[in-house]
């Protein structure tokens, strides 16, 4: 999304129920601006020569308020803006930095960006409260979690609980380094979230059980549900909450670890994981003896593989581990660095049994992921073909090499 930045300042908001009307009224404003300029440029064709750009589609926004009360009622700045982050969106395509630009859905996408003088209306109230004047809605309360920053923009958006949030564009300062010489490896699991080479074995906060009963009871009514009723609507919210339940504990749990770690440590060294390809649905496998069937792919066991990497926070981890230890994180090739002893060197499949490791050369026995956590500390990782030099003591006997 253009003009998203990944560090980002963001505080709860609290309108009235008029001003809430007013705020989602304007996101859906920027959000009829940003899908029609979608639309006019994915019709482009060669031969009607070039697509419209950020100023003629300017123009054309406000022939289009002066056709519509509706639109017009908006904030031109509002609805501007959002032909801006679109004319950004796919100048960032082309650039190859980012996918492209997608369709804004209501109730999924609802938010819009201020940019200029009038982002520096914030003022404080008190201690724990302040105000933002948003234009064509007024002064709007805020909750201050901690001190307002000096930024040019900001961005409010809702979720689907009906939480709203601003968000400043104000990058923090990152955590200095204790310049203790320090040097942590982190493992990242789904049984456990995060292990260090220093032993320490952290858990991201999940749902209850008590709540994971109650999703299952409601996706069941929600599947018995009407498409479309007011009761799949209240189901539908009743989800929705419980799953912001456990994404805010979970962002929680990222920033105290990745605070702490980046607080304690001078180094700090992960695995090298495209997370995003790791949590891919797996292709679909034509069977070749029945044309129109599938063969079993294991699309359920993948399903919740990726539920489990999601719900641990792997990418969000280690993003902000960059965004408070910049230049601090080192990451390592993740290659057989569960397999390998991180005492011999001696690297075999059979070193590992789930969430046990016992080495089957020196014996050395210890917690699966912690062994990891060591030889990504010392920034081990063997090849594919595995011939990285074992290390072994200089008094053992040579051993005779059989090939396969």
């Amino acid at each position: 999304m253009a003009g998203w930045i990944g560090v980002v300042s963001r505080y709860r908001l609290f309108p009235t129920p008029v001003q809430a009307a007013g705020l989602l009224a304007q996101c859906g404003q920027a959000r009829f601006v940003w899908n029609l300029a979608l639309e006019q440029w994915s019709m482009w064709r060669r031969e009607r020569g070039s697509v419209p750009g950020f100023v003629e589609q300017a123009r054309q926004l406000t022939e289009a308020r002066a056709a519509f009360g509706w639109l017009r009622a908006g904030s031109q700045t509002v609805q501007q803006q959002a032909l801006r982050d679109f004319d950004q969106a796919r100048r960032n395509y082309f650039a190859g930095s980012h996918r492209r630009p997608t369709w804004r859905r209501a109730g999924r996408h609802e938010g819009f960006r201020v940019v200029g003088a009038q982002a520096g209306r914030v003022e404080q109230v008190s201690g724990k409260w302040a105000r933002v004047l948003v234009p064509k809605v007024g002064w709007v309360r805020l909750r201050v979690s901690r001190a307002l920053p000096d930024a040019r923009s900001y961005r409010i958006t809702r979720d689907r609980v009906g939480r709203w949030h601003i968000a400043f564009a104000a990058v923090p300062d990152p955590v200095p380094a204790p310049s203790n010489g320090a040097v942590v490896g982190v493992d990242r699991g789904v049984t456990v979230s995060a292990a260090l080479s220093t032993g320490e074995l952290l858990n991201c906060p999940g749902l209850s059980e008590s709540e994971q009963r109650r999703l299952v009871h409601l996706q069941r009514r929600l599947a018995r549900a009407q498409r479309g009723s007011n009761r799949g609507k209240r189901v539908k919210a009743a989800i929705a909450k419980i799953h912001a339940r456990a994404a805010d504990r979970r962002k929680d749990w990222v920033e105290k670890t990745s605070t702490d770690l980046a607080r304690r440590f001078d180094v700090i060294r992960v695995e090298d994981l495209r997370v995003a390809h790791m949590t891919r649905r797996p292709k679909p496998k034509p069977d070749p003896a029945k044309p129109g069937s599938y063969l079993a792919n294991r699309r359920r066991a993948k399903a919740g593989l990726n539920r489990g990497i999601l719900s641990n926070g792997w990418g969000l981890l280690v993003q902000r581990l960059e965004h408070k230890a910049a230049g601090r994180v080192e990451k390592i090739n993740a290659a057989y660095t569960s397999q390998t002893c991180s005492r011999c060197g001696h690297c075999a499949p059979g070193n590992r049994d789930s969430q046990a490791f016992r080495c089957q050369s020196c014996g050395h026995s210890d917690h699966a992921d912690v062994n990891a956590a060591v030889n990504i500390a010392a920034g081990r990782a063997v090849s594919a073909r595995r011939d990285k030099p074992v290390r072994v003591s200089v008094k053992r006997e040579p051993q005779l090499t059989t090939s396969a």
